[in-house]
């Protein structure tokens, strides 16, 4: 029942995109390690922007690290917006951009929707950090057309150790578990 209503509150298709995570930090780190570990090869990129909590650069280096993938970087214009003038170049081979809908540090409320088609244009992966903007606006999953979406309960007067990761079904699927454990397999044997 939580999920369908968490479903329903960000707007997405059902509950099965819906992952209960401790907070947003993991939720990015469960993308990073889930997807980014079978996904991401030596020399393809990762872009991220100056905007971004250390959430949502962490993982993302520590990705880069394993696999010998490269960072590139959105910088901001002198209003502490993002700046696009090279976004083009910046997301050449990229695998993945992720980036915040809102600044924790800043204010800046980013281009969503752009961003995500920009991506999906360079054959990347959309991965956005919406812990500042859910609390204050209406987030709409369905209609950012984002793959991830992470945010975490503290920050709407939620309860500490409780986020979310909204994915789309079929990534979500395609993905091997990031944990392993009791009640997550079918059938365990000693082999």
């Amino acid at each position: 029942a939580s999920r369908k209503k968490i479903a329903k509150f960000i707007g997405a298709r059902t509950e099965k995109e819906v992952i209960f995570t401790r907070n947003a930090t993991e939720s990015i780190n469960l993308v990073a390690r889930s997807w980014g570990d079978a996904n991401i090869q030596s020399g393809d990129v990762i872009v991220l922007t100056h905007l971004e909590h250390h959430s949502n650069i962490v993982p993302w280096q520590q990705l880069a690290e394993r696999t010998g993938a490269i960072i590139k970087w959105i910088p901001l214009d002198e209003e502490t917006r993002l700046d696009l003038r090279n976004i083009n170049e910046i997301l050449k081979g990229a695998k993945v951009l992720a980036f915040t809908a809102a600044s924790n540090v800043t204010g800046t409320i980013t281009q969503v929707k752009e961003l995500v088609e920009m991506a999906r244009l360079a054959g990347a992966i959309s991965v956005v950090d919406a812990c500042q903007y859910v609390p204050h606006l209406k987030l709409d999953v369905a209609d950012w057309n984002a793959d991830f979406v992470a945010f975490s309960a503290h920050k709407m007067l939620g309860p500490t150790g409780f986020g979310i990761l909204w994915g789309r079904e079929e990534l979500l699927n395609s993905m091997e578990p990031f944990l392993g454990g009791g009640s997550m397999i079918e059938e365990v044997t000693l082999d």
